[in-house]
């Protein structure tokens, strides 16, 4: 018996298509937990055989991001295995074997139709509001009309002859026991007029090479299955087991699109949602823990994982809980990596952050405000930025009263380099006390000057951020009288 026989085979089997969908990811990701879960090999493989589609570049492109993001398939592309290629593209010789093989069983069959012959029957069936399928026409042809053909050069496809009459029922972990009736199910083309594959006699013959033992993927292949069965039986082949994930849905219970909004993963992790906010995040869409927790790290993911608690309606992609969880994460982890990880942000917008002391405290502060980085700087600029204050700011600014806080915390500060924020915070109650200002009126003038905002962090964190020098400098620019 070879070693991975027994053991749990899972594969991811994206499309180079250009950037990695979000559901995309949930499929990468519960076959990852999976795997981790039972010790198994989580594979990934690219599906490519669709020319028109593949975009060069993509191939990176995916691979980084599912690194960077935290998932590290066992074999792939880029790292090899036992079960090479993984690029569905180099496998074409392997499939011309077994689609003969189906020819010589009588399970498939080449199919001479036009393109214009397949639309007009598809407007047709259209018209008649019934499902688009192949009628058949080609099914039956003789050897001889077969061969004819074939020596005559005209194009072709192979299609699957699938059986007419009957029932294909099958176990799926999430939807349980299915049943479709055969008439239903189309001759499917497994072999273009390229020479490529087709998804469906690709990732069969794949899965079945790769020894997968667990096919988790969206639901939209559900109705696939009876086709992909009828495939494993032809060749001999047991047949693994089916898990399909609920859709991913818009808050209007659409299906999740890009014409909706953001589906790009890439483009949430350039925003600056982190890594591990993405995983928690797509972890919980159409998946719920025994404890219903929410905050989970990826190592308690592999943990508490189980396909039996996949649920079977669709899951709402939901961004204001995205956006929630985006700010539990970042006010929560260590200020030195949300530092790390904000640090080009800041770069971009051109701000010098080389006092490593000042930049710390600054994002301390600013990430109490914010759910994706690319925000903290928007909470931080004031730091790092002259004020600019607006014709409503300078009436305040101006005010008698705002004039006599500035004077005396210009003196007091003054008097001392280095200030520690509990001597702040006594020298806040005392100017109050003798300056007989308080409330609003005494925080707005000073947090103003000082942050460029009447609402915000505390007097002592300002000055101990900004250091007495500077806190000098904005108070005096405020002083007009």
């Amino acid at each position: 018996m070879h070693k991975d026989d027994n053991q749990v085979r899972v594969r991811f089997a994206p499309s180079p298509t250009g950037y990695l969908h979000v559901g995309g990811l949930r499929t990468a990701l519960f076959n990852y937990l999976f795997a981790r879960k039972h010790g198994g090999k989580f594979v990934l493989r690219i599906e490519d055989t669709d020319r028109k589609r593949s975009i060069s570049g993509a191939l990176e492109k995916l691979t980084t991001t599912l690194k960077g993001i935290g998932l590290q398939y066992d074999e792939g592309p880029d790292i090899g295995g036992n079960y090479g290629p993984y690029i569905q593209s180099q496998r074409t010789d392997i499939y011309k074997k077994y689609t003969q093989k189906l020819l010589d069983s009588g399970n498939a069959y080449y199919c001479f139709c036009s393109e214009e012959r397949l639309n007009n029957l598809r407007e047709e069936q259209r018209k008649r509001k019934r499902p688009p399928m192949y009628d058949g026409k080609c099914r039956d042809l003789s050897k001889d009309e077969v061969e004819d053909n074939l020596a005559q050069g005209m194009p072709f496809v192979i299609r699957l002859r699938y059986p007419r009459e009957g029932k294909t029922v099958f176990d799926d972990v999430v939807r349980d026991r299915v049943a479709i009736d055969n008439s239903m199910v189309d001759d499917q083309v497994l072999i273009k007029s390229d020479g490529f594959p087709t998804y469906h006699l690709a990732s069969v013959v794949d899965d079945h090479l790769m020894k997968i033992t667990h096919v988790i993927r969206g639901e939209e292949w559900l109705s696939s299955v009876p086709k992909h069965i009828f495939l494993y039986e032809s060749f001999g082949w047991k047949v693994p087991v089916f898990v399909h994930l609920p859709l991913l849905l818009n808050s209007d219970r659409s299906k999740l699109s890009k014409r909706q909004g953001d589906v790009s993963v890439e483009s949430y992790i350039q925003k600056g949602y982190l890594p591990e906010v993405m995983l928690n995040f797509i972890a919980l869409l159409g998946w719920h823990s025994a404890d219903d927790r929410e905050i989970y790290s990826l190592r308690e993911l592999e943990d508490a994982f189980s396909l039996d608690r996949i649920n079977k309606a669709g899951a709402v992609f939901d961004i204001e809980k995205l956006n929630w969880m985006g700010g539990q994460y970042i006010r929560n982890l260590d200020v030195e990596y949300i530092a790390d990880q904000s640090r080009h942000f800041f770069e971009e917008a051109g701000m010098d952050i080389s006092d490593n002391d000042k930049y710390l405290k600054v994002i301390n502060t600013a990430r109490d405000y914010v759910y994706c980085l690319a925000d903290i700087v928007e909470h931080a600029k004031m730091f790092y930025e002259e004020m600019i204050f607006s014709e409503e700011d300078r009436k305040l600014i101006e005010e008698e009263n705002s004039q006599k806080i500035y004077s005396y915390w210009i003196e007091e500060l003054g008097k001392k380099v280095g200030w520690e924020p509990e001597e702040i915070s006594s020298l806040t109650k005392q100017s109050i006390g003798e300056l007989g200002i308080k409330g609003k009126k005494f925080y707005f003038p000073i947090r103003l000057a000082l942050f460029g905002n009447c609402h915000g962090p505390d007097i002592p964190t300002l000055i101990d951020i900004l250091g007495t020098d500077e806190s000098i400098k904005r108070l005096e620019t405020c002083l007009t009288r």
